[in-house]
């Protein structure tokens, strides 16, 4: 996809947004059900359902999605996703590429081992692996960029109010 086209593609629908504010405002949602005695909760995708379970370092059998994975998946997908857009919107021609991320994660916090130990990511590293003949400049301005209009990214680094509830 060339600049053009995706300047064509998004005109209309920034166009929407700029006239009717509200129209930009949705709700995504994620569903799970859980499986029983397995300790599974299969989460509905728009693809096919995936089955979340424990990792094996909290006593799963590796036999189920790991939703700590899933969370630096989603972190991948959306960075390169973005990474892609903000590339092509500068006309940074890209010959490929990888996107990687790592997080250090402490099983004793959410096993309950030790109190002094959190529970949850103590530290994400997101990393980008580009074949391109742009500019020292250019990518600083690419990761930046990135690292600004990425969802996922931006919901990590300034966590949004969350609420848990039972109905």
């Amino acid at each position: 996809m060339t600049s053009d086209e995706l300047k064509a593609l998004q005109a209309p629908v920034k166009a929407r947004y700029k006239e009717t504010p509200a129209a930009a405002a949705l709700v995504l949602k994620a569903r799970g059900k859980l499986q029983g005695e397995n300790l599974i909760c299969r989460v509905d995708t728009d693809h096919s359902p995936i089955d979340a379970g424990l990792h094996a370092a909290a006593g799963g059998d590796g036999l189920s999605a790991c939703s700590g994975d899933m969370l630096l998946q989603s972190l991948v997908a959306c960075a390169g996703v973005t990474l892609q857009a903000v590339a092509t919107a500068m006309a940074i021609p890209l010959r490929g590429g990888t996107v990687s991320a790592e997080g250090d994660l402490d099983f004793r916090g959410t096993l309950g081992v030790s109190k002094e130990t959190p529970v949850g990511f103590t530290a994400i590293r997101l990393k980008f692996d580009l074949d391109t003949d742009a500019t020292a400049e250019q990518l600083a301005t690419l990761l930046k960029l990135t690292e600004r209009y990425c969802v996922i990214f931006q919901t990590l680094k300034t966590p949004p109010a969350i609420t848990a509830t039972l109905g």
